[in-house]
């Protein structure tokens, strides 16, 4: 870091699962990379005192709220991080880009399509200096990125065919709680929106193109389950009350892209034995990419222009430091984790802000990936096949 880098503070709205992820870019950040500003982790929101108070001793926030306003009304407050549930992500983001605050909101971007537009609206009000990003986080995956880099340069030819998937089990038992991210008021949706909207979103990002045009399936399996006792991670402990699920468990869609490509979507939470894998494969004319986070260190890269006797998917190994992000971590071969991602979206996010560029993605791309979510809401419950996402 530079040794005159102003100060850049910073409030976090939430301090759950996210919110402990977005912590350690806060903290992490400024001593890897030489960022232009010192990030510093100023106030944390929660809605009861025990709860943020403890968070922010484990995390090393300096002071605690129970109110979001107080940091949108603080003057000495730069950045406000959105890490709570959808259904709160317009009010906070909108008051705090008028108060002319940068905004970092997790993904999606909002619960419906037109929350989306308010907030992107809001955006393009607070005017030069002040910037607003979403976090989608897998962009910042060192090969996620190289994947980007390999097919933009074209190294795959004429991009024809996307297949992206987000794969998790963790709602297979069916007596699993019902977190927030099982009811609409709070999540908007359930897969398409928590899984799918990062595969939409990597799509996006890693072939330049656009998804205009999509047909697609919403299925819930388990209709009925245990309210929630005490959170912990993604689920948590189960009490004798059940409520009803009112969100998707799997989403199923096909699209077509701005550039010319289709592709195939899938996002679920009920995948037995899956994790959290993440996986996107571009097929071109002289080349393919594949990418899967529960391997998150490499890419699948295949050069149909080569020889048939050296044809084959090659699995390059994404730890050099002329890959993307590398350059100030460990010697190649050292692997690095989920929480690195949030690392590099807080060094990209300070160093835009300092520079003062739009960073990416903007709160329009947001808004694009809200689009297609919509659309497949509508198309699933549509006679026709295809619904124009914009």
């Amino acid at each position: 870091m530079h040794n005159d880098a102003p100060a850049l503070k910073v409030a976090m709205i939430g301090h759950g699962f996210m919110g402990a992820a977005h912590s350690q870019g806060w903290r992490v950040a400024p001593r890897f990379y030489d960022l232009p500003a010192r990030p510093e982790m100023a106030l944390l929101v929660g809605r009861s005192s025990p709860g943020v108070d403890a968070a922010a001793a484990t995390w090393g926030w300096k002071e605690t709220a129970t109110d979001w306003r107080a940091a949108v009304d603080r003057d000495d407050i730069d950045v406000i991080d959105i890490v709570t549930p959808g259904g709160s992500h317009a009010e906070i983001a909108i008051a705090a880009l008028e108060a002319g605050k940068h905004v970092l909101c997790e993904k999606p971007l909002a619960n419906t399509l037109d929350e989306a537009v308010a907030m992107a609206e809001a955006a393009d009000r607070a005017g030069k200096g002040v910037f607003a990003m979403v976090g989608f986080t897998y962009r910042r995956v060192p090969a996620a990125a190289f994947a980007r880099d390999l097919v933009r340069s074209g190294t795959i030819g004429e991009i024809r065919q996307v297949r992206a998937s987000y794969l998790q089990d963790w709602l297979v038992d069916s007596d699993a709680p019902l977190t927030w991210r099982l009811q609409k008021d709070l999540a908007g949706s359930g897969a398409l929106g928590d899984l799918g909207a990062h595969a939409v979103d990597l799509a996006q990002f890693i072939t330049g193109q656009k998804v205009t045009g999509v047909s697609g399936l919403l299925n819930t399996f388990v209709h009925e389950r245990p309210l929630l006792g005490e959170a912990s991670g993604l689920a948590g402990t189960a009490t004798q009350e059940r409520g009803l699920v009112t969100v998707d468990d799997v989403a199923l869609f096909s699209g077509r892209f701005d550039g010319g490509a289709v592709g195939s979507f899938e996002a679920t939470r009920m995948s037995t034995g899956r994790k959290n894998a993440l996986r996107l494969e571009v097929a071109g004319s002289s080349g393919a990419v594949s990418f899967d986070l529960e391997k998150m260190n490499s890419l699948g890269f295949y050069d149909a222009t080569a020889p048939d006797t050296r044809q084959g998917f090659t699995d390059i190994m994404v730890t050099e430091p002329a890959h993307p992000y590398l350059s100030a971590w460990w010697p190649a071969g050292h692997s690095l984790g989920y929480e690195h991602g949030f690392v590099h979206q807080a060094k990209d996010f300070v160093e835009a802000i300092m520079e003062q560029r739009q960073p990416e993605p903007s709160f329009a791309d947001g808004l694009q990936v809200q689009r297609v979510l919509d659309s497949v809401e509508r198309s699933a419950g549509a006679d026709s096949i295809w619904t124009k996402t914009i």
